[in-house]
């Protein structure tokens, strides 16, 4: 899922990817909002919320939005520049950005004791989920080569009316045009899934909920082990 990149990734690689990190993006988005009242997997509202609260003079409320703005523009910038640092083609090299991710998630599922609902906690826990959302979306970008995108939908549902539109006029005409509509599908499926899943799951273990993201993050970057030594246990076995 993440050691296929360039010519060798496939569209199941893809579809796997977006599942599974549109599931965990879901979860992070409602989880954010129900413990911090704050969007926390994409920056279009908080543009208009920036500008609102500047037209307004509010400044210290425009300083926080603008905060989360930036900190989702460097989530992006230091998972993307580490991959490319190390080498997109090395087979480890998405695994810091995902580890990283999946700390921030763990550190803000275990601060419910701690947490205090006020601007300046409220700034920084949803910050740190805005730059894990930033980093994110900038690996699976990198990784699919601009395919899939998992922490907003606008362009999917965009995407996908191009796409239904091109169905109903040309048909099977258009090369992978079924394939491609599948994949928004999943996309928007999963992070509606995720958003459903975390809401009832946030009702019964409040900030712990994050725990559960975290958990899919560690799933996705053990798959490919997991299975290639499945697929090497299982050859070996037919090969008796």
């Amino acid at each position: 899922m993440l050691r296929h990149t360039g010519e060798k990734r496939t569209y199941k690689h893809n579809l796997r990817l977006a599942a599974l990190l549109c599931l965990t993006a879901g979860f992070v988005n409602i989880s954010g909002l129900l413990g911090f009242y704050v969007l926390t997997t994409n920056v279009t509202g908080h543009a208009a919320l920036f500008a609102e609260k500047l037209s307004q003079e509010a400044y210290r409320s425009a300083f926080s939005v603008g905060l989360w703005i930036l900190l989702f523009l460097a989530g992006a910038f230091s998972s993307a520049f580490y991959i490319r640092s190390i080498g997109g083609n090395k087979r480890y090299a998405y695994t810091v950005p995902i580890v990283v991710e999946m700390a921030i998630l763990a550190l803000v599922g275990s601060m419910e004791n701690s947490y205090q609902p006020g601007a300046a906690a409220t700034e920084w826990f949803a910050g740190s989920l805005l730059f894990a959302m930033g980093m994110q979306n900038a690996l699976v970008t990198v990784i699919s080569g601009s395919v899939v995108r998992t922490t907003h939908l606008t362009g999917m549902f965009t995407d996908l009316g191009i796409d239904l539109s091109t169905l109903l006029h040309d048909g099977p005409k258009v090369p992978h045009l079924s394939r491609r509509i599948t994949l928004r599908l999943v996309i928007i499926g999963c992070f509606l899934l995720g958003g459903i899943c975390g809401g009832y799951l946030f009702k019964l273990f409040r900030y712990h909920t994050f725990y559960f993201p975290a958990g899919i993050l560690c799933l996705v970057m053990f798959y490919d082990m997991f299975r290639f030594r499945a697929l090497k246990i299982i050859h070996s076995i037919k090969s008796k």
